[in-house]
């Protein structure tokens, strides 16, 4: 709770008052510990108490919703780096976990792969181009 330090006649009191409950306090002298008597009104800080309500939930909330897909799809970059080679085309159609690219990261080779078909419809970057993680690659419709 509280700490305090005294000194009375050349001693050093470290005195930790550790818990109080009623007129009793367990306070600690320089490592003893020691049950007091308080004499007189106990004056404690009132904690306030929060309350909350229950959350009320309408049908059909907290249900997990799919996903609505606009038919566009991004390939991000796994990791900031340089890109070293393009393997797709604008227009060209790709499968699931083709790759699209290779690109240099902390000085491996990476491939860019994707995770779901459909046609190319931009290459947002160059051979040689550097980028940061999550930075849109590749736009698949």
């Amino acid at each position: 709770m509280k700490k305090y330090k005294f000194i009375i006649r050349g001693n050093d009191y470290d005195v930790h008052i550790r818990d109080i409950e009623e007129d009793i306090a367990e306070v600690d002298v320089n490592g003893t510990i020691y049950e007091v008597k308080i004499k007189g009104e106990v004056k404690t800080s009132k904690t306030p108490k929060l309350i909350r309500k229950p959350v009320e939930q309408l049908p059909g909330e907290g249900q997990i919703k799919k996903k609505e897909t606009t038919g566009k799809h991004t390939i991000g970059a796994p990791l900031p780096g340089t890109i070293l080679k393009i393997n797709v085309s604008v227009g060209d159609v790709v499968t699931e976990g083709q790759t699209l690219m290779i690109m240099e990261a902390m000085k491996m080779e990476n491939q860019v792969q994707t995770d779901k078909g459909g046609e190319i419809l931009s290459i947002k970057v160059n051979v040689g181009d550097t980028v940061l993680q999550d930075d849109v690659l590749i736009e698949i419709g």
